[in-house]
């Protein structure tokens, strides 16, 4: 199971929000680029990459950084965050991403969502963002009343089978991960699941592993990281378990 530390890049910045809240946010670094040294040093063998300015005006705005951490730190990159667009997911793969990880034009946009999976396939990753049981939008500033395994359902019948789950109720909280929830949602369908939200201290990672889930591929970690709750090394161990 991988551990992939969290870079979430506001106003060009190395951030953390609590719950998607946008004013509500701590700076870690003011290069993103520095955050990416220190999580690769550190032993991090992949990144996980929000453009928060992105989801929050709809295209992405983070491109150049993307470049900076691939072409420096050579490691697998996914990134997300304003890719609304058949070329703006082009240009996330083609500044270096591994993976591009689509949101909320995945449930508003049905024909970009077939169009993205059919030139992209296993580099697509789709983001379910989910608070109170519901699929969370547009940077988590909107909530549909759309159920998450419902979504999930749909999204696996039109070929999707790489999902990234948020708990945002429990984001950036270090409260603990939303494990019956999150359970639910990755035996509703067949396709991998990355998990992520309220980790807070090395017991939350080693309860995902012990769920046994055969389609976990992995875990987001953010600021449990950045506040030194556990190291790198120790998350990996911990979830080498499962």
């Amino acid at each position: 199971m991988r551990l992939y530390p969290a870079i979430d890049i506001l106003d060009g910045r190395a951030v953390r929000l609590l719950q998607g809240r946008f004013e509500d946010q701590t700076v870690y670094h003011d290069d993103p680029l520095e955050a990416a040294r220190a999580w690769v040093q550190a032993g991090a063998r992949y990144l996980h990459v929000v453009d928060l300015d992105g989801a929050k005006t709809g295209s992405p705005r983070s491109l150049d950084h993307l470049r900076r951490i691939v072409d420096d730190t050579g490691i697998a990159v996914q990134y997300g965050g304003g890719l609304r667009t058949s070329e703006a997911v082009t240009a996330a793969l083609a500044a270096g991403a591994e993976r591009a990880v689509i949101g909320t034009a995945a449930f508003m946009d049905p024909e970009f969502l077939s169009e993205v999976l059919a030139e992209h396939g296993s580099s697509i990753v789709i983001a379910v963002d989910v608070r109170e049981g519901h699929i969370s939008t547009s940077g988590w500033t909107q909530t549909t009343q759309l159920p998450v395994v419902d979504a999930l359902v749909a999204l696996a019948d039109r070929g999707a089978d790489f999902f990234a789950y948020t708990s945002v109720d429990r984001d950036g909280g270090l409260q603990g991960p939303a494990l019956e929830d999150f359970e639910e949602a990755a035996r509703a369908v067949s396709g991998r699941f990355i998990y992520s939200g309220g980790i807070g201290e090395l017991a939350d990672l080693e309860a995902l592993a012990a769920l046994g889930l055969p389609n976990l591929d992995g875990v987001i970690v953010g600021k449990a990281l950045y506040e030194g709750r556990f190291t790198i090394g120790e998350a990996t161990a911990a979830l080498s378990q499962s």
